[in-house]
């Protein structure tokens, strides 16, 4: 899954950005209301997490233009205001919820993965079902058989893109797009390393490299 974050006090965005890649999102950032606009706009997040005081161009207006031009995703605004009038105003741009500062940051997942959890729920079934493995997304578990099979959340983000295109060929950057961060230059080898460790918990037949293309999972 990946999130952008709109939001111009850097030392609260980077430590968003930290947990939130923590808990296995791939996470952009930006500090303006028109740079925001613009990546939003690009399309490829599942959520944006949007500050109102913004320089350049406020939250509101951004989810305005956003809602106007047709985009769906979801937005969780954050403001350092509290009252009925600003949430109301957030919620009427089309924000589809409302976070007030200061704000416990095991809340503000809780709502993130509720939301990604509601627009999911239109669009895709939350547990995966590939051979013998069950993939909740929503609970974050993968179920064989009896047994549960303990991943980290870089694995989980990773077989996650892999099973929600089972039997088809998953490139090595859409896997880096989806699960490393827009601004990742570290080594493209790392979704080796991952593949790899996903092969010994779920067997090596599980994952087949397609030689030149990328690496498909099986329902073996």
């Amino acid at each position: 899954m990946r999130l952008l974050i709109v939001e111009d006090e850097k030392r609260l965005a980077m430590s968003l950005a930290r947990g939130l890649t923590a808990e296995g999102f791939a996470v952009d950032v930006v500090h303006d209301g028109l740079e925001g606009l613009h990546r939003a706009s690009e399309g490829g997040y599942d959520l944006v997490i949007l500050d109102i005081m913004l320089p350049g161009m406020n939250g509101y207006r951004v989810c305005s233009n956003l809602r106007a031009a047709g985009h769906e995703v979801p937005i969780l605004m954050l403001t350092a205001k509290d009252g009925e009038y600003d949430e109301a105003e957030g919620l009427d741009t089309g924000a589809d919820d409302y976070l007030t500062k200061p704000f416990s940051y095991v809340v503000l997942v809780a709502r993130v993965r509720a939301l990604l959890r509601r627009r999911g729920a239109g669009t895709a079934a939350p547990v995966l079902t590939v051979g013998p493995l069950r993939i909740d997304t929503a609970a974050r578990r993968v179920i064989r058989g009896e047994d549960e099979i303990t991943l980290t959340a870089k694995e989980f983000a990773v077989l996650e893109q892999l099973a929600l295109r089972a039997g088809q060929v998953v490139s090595k950057a859409e896997i880096l797009e989806h699960v490393w961060d827009f601004a990742y230059d570290g080594d493209p080898n790392i979704v080796e390393v991952y593949i790899s460790t996903l092969r010994r918990k779920l067997g090596a037949a599980a994952i087949r490299t397609v030689r030149g293309a990328g690496y498909r999972l099986e329902a073996t």
